[in-house]
């Protein structure tokens, strides 16, 4: 492609500009060639203007920079940006065509239900006949084909390439998850959103953000960011739900279970089987369990009709819905039930542990399996104890995924919030499987157990390395040994 339809709506200042072919984008030197154009991003980790001598070496013959070096080659056209992020954003949009104005792509942010969301989203449009993209969380999809996923939202490159691929194959609609991280660092930059969903906000991510004030601000740029054309919907029962879309140019949608809203969901009956709900006074079953998700299903009916979708088959093909992978999932023995769930967060645990006990007899014991992973916000480790020893009878405190970290230190950090009648009732099992085999031989007949934090994860990451665990398997085998014993 030509540098000048590359570059079109980039704000730069040339240095030894020409008009040229450009072979390829990249923004990690390595994978510089011939005639590629690298984009130095001043990252978390690393800078990558260190790393404009080795492009060069390799074959880039333009630099998208915020700093020149101080030597100039001159047989490279080097582009001064004010942001280096927010032009790989607009480089890689128009590299690609600007995919995202070809589709109608909508995108989902909030701490908790994203990956519920967009997921189920993408189910209800395929099964009404419109060719979608996924990109969320535990995979990637264009139409029916899966591609592995390996952040929420993808660098600015992959994602638009993602794109790309949804429009050549026929996508009419993609739905995307939107991370905090990804606002932030501007891996959105560039893009075109026809709508955007914002769930709740809670104590999450402070490790990078630093401050709730900077998390909230990283999700309502999100919004202040929307063209005028695009609609804006947000759930009015979180405090920070208005604050969204105080200065967005969108149209703004509301949603709510526990105060009047443009979609207003009331939740009638909740059980282990499914919930009975009525959306905009229309009553519906739906198999997914849980107040949170008469939340998530509200959002996506409000998504389906803001698309145009008639609000009978939109009812309809809700109550279809299944529920997604490592969220609420069940896992029967003979005389237990066992949830796994990807509660990671303190919000998230509670809403968990408050549907149980929504749903559970009085005289059933609820037994939590839970760890907070490394290298990841420290300040929720305590409050995560705390939680899952007032909303259980029994507590294992367990590893997650610890990362570089020492596992012991973080269970020390989840012990430290808890008072000494929620010690009595806590043990800690270092080791996951064992505390997951644990807590299926502590349970009685009726009682439910939570294994939380990993969800669809089908592995642990110790010490930078990633080893096969599914919590799912370990708990089937666990329930399956104890159903063997019992009738030996």
């Amino acid at each position: 492609m030509k540098l000048k339809d590359i570059i079109k709506g980039v704000q730069y200042k040339a240095t030894q500009m020409r008009d040229m072919e450009v072979a390829g984008i990249t923004f990690a030197s390595n994978k510089a060639q011939e005639d590629y154009l690298f984009v130095a991003q001043v990252g978390v980790h690393t800078d990558g203007h260190k790393y404009i001598g080795d492009a060069i070496k390799r074959g880039a013959r333009v630099v998208v920079c915020q700093q020149l070096p101080a030597k100039l080659d001159d047989k490279v056209v080097y582009l001064q940006v004010d942001n280096s992020d927010v032009a790989l954003g607009q480089i890689a949009s128009n590299y690609y065509g600007n995919p995202s104005a070809k589709l109608k792509l909508i995108g989902i942010t909030g701490t908790n239900g994203k990956t519920t969301t967009v997921t189920l989203l993408h189910r209800l449009f395929q099964m009404a006949g419109h060719k979608s993209g996924l990109l969320s969380t535990i995979v990637n999809r264009i139409d029916e084909q899966e591609v592995p996923a390996t952040h929420t939202t993808p660098d600015a490159l992959e994602l638009n390439h993602l794109l790309a691929q949804m429009v050549e194959a026929g996508c009419q609609y993609c739905f995307m998850e939107v991370s905090s991280h990804a606002v932030v660092q501007q891996r959105i930059a560039g893009l075109t959103f026809a709508g955007a969903i914002f769930s709740n906000i809670t104590h999450d991510h402070l490790d990078f953000h630093k401050t709730m004030a900077n998390y909230i601000a990283a999700k309502k740029k999100f919004f202040d960011d929307l063209p005028a054309e695009a609609f804006a919907l947000v759930n009015i029962d979180d405090r920070n739900g208005m604050t969204m879309v105080q200065n967005t140019r969108a149209m703004v949608k509301t949603y709510s279970v526990q105060r009047m809203a443009d979609y207003h969901c009331k939740i009638i009956e909740n059980t282990f089987h499914g919930l009975n709900l009525a959306i905009n006074g229309t009553e519906m079953w739906a198999q997914l369990v849980g107040r949170f998700n008469a939340y998530n299903l509200t959002a996506i009916y409000a998504t389906a009709t803001l698309c145009g979708m008639a609000n009978d088959e939109a009812l309809r093909l809700l109550s279809e819905l299944k529920p997604v992978a490592g969220r609420f999932e069940y896992v029967h023995g003979d005389e237990v039930v066992a949830i796994v769930d990807y509660a990671h967060t303190p919000d998230a645990l509670e809403n968990v542990l408050s549907t149980i006990h929504d749903i559970k007899k009085p005289h059933h014991e609820v037994i939590t399996v839970v760890g907070c992973g490394g290298d990841r916000d420290p300040l929720k480790r305590p409050i995560m104890a705390q939680i899952a020893a007032k909303m259980s009878n029994r507590v294992i405190l367990t590893s997650d995924n610890p990362r570089t970290e020492d596992p012991n230190v973080i269970l020390d950090q989840m012990e430290a919030g808890l008072d000494s009648e929620a010690l009595s009732r806590t043990i800690r099992i270092t080791d996951r499987r064992s505390a997951i085999k644990s807590a299926v031989m502590m349970a009685r007949l009726g009682d439910i157990i939570l294994v939380a934090g990993k969800g669809h994860e089908t592995y642990q990451e110790v010490n930078g390395v990633r080893h096969h665990f599914d919590d799912k398997e370990e708990v089937a085998t666990a329930l399956a040994n104890k159903k063997e014993k019992k009738q030996k």
